[in-house]
């Protein structure tokens, strides 16, 4: 059995967020201590871990409890969670996609700004050195 701080370390998810998914009925057999302290399984984890991945990619909090409640249900729900799962990574995808056009963006930029260092130039699209400049002619 796991305290929260120890399922926050192992599972790179904060404390208060592991707080508010257990209220939010993410952990349906989570168990309390004699202190009232929340105590997780191996299994727990497991929970953890697949709400993680749903919350990562944006699914809304309803669709994770719906997913948990159709997972507490049983197999007659694996055609729904199947589809969950299925759509969820689609959006995955898409965003993955992207998240590559992004990094391409940041390639080129990156690509500048080193040359930029090392040939000692000063950055000709970066508005605030023409502001600079007016300010430094008007003063004249």
């Amino acid at each position: 059995m796991y305290t929260i701080k120890e399922v926050a370390l192992k599972t790179e998810v904060s404390e208060h967020t592991l707080r508010f998914w257990a209220k939010s009925g993410f952990f349906p057999f989570i168990k309390r201590n004699k202190n009232n302290i929340r105590m997780f399984s191996d299994d727990d984890l497991g929970w953890v871990k697949i709400v993680k991945c749903l919350r990562s990619v944006g699914t809304d909090n309803k669709s994770v409890k719906r997913y948990i409640d159709l997972c507490v249900k049983g197999d007659s729900t694996i055609p729904e969670r199947y589809e969950i799962i299925h759509n969820t990574r689609a959006k995955a995808l898409n965003q993955m996609e992207e998240l590559k056009k992004q990094i391409e963006v940041l390639d080129y930029k990156e690509a500048i700004y080193q040359n930029l260092i090392k040939h000692n130039l000063k950055d000709a699209w970066n508005p605030m050195n023409s502001i600079k400049e007016k300010n430094t002619v008007q003063a004249l």
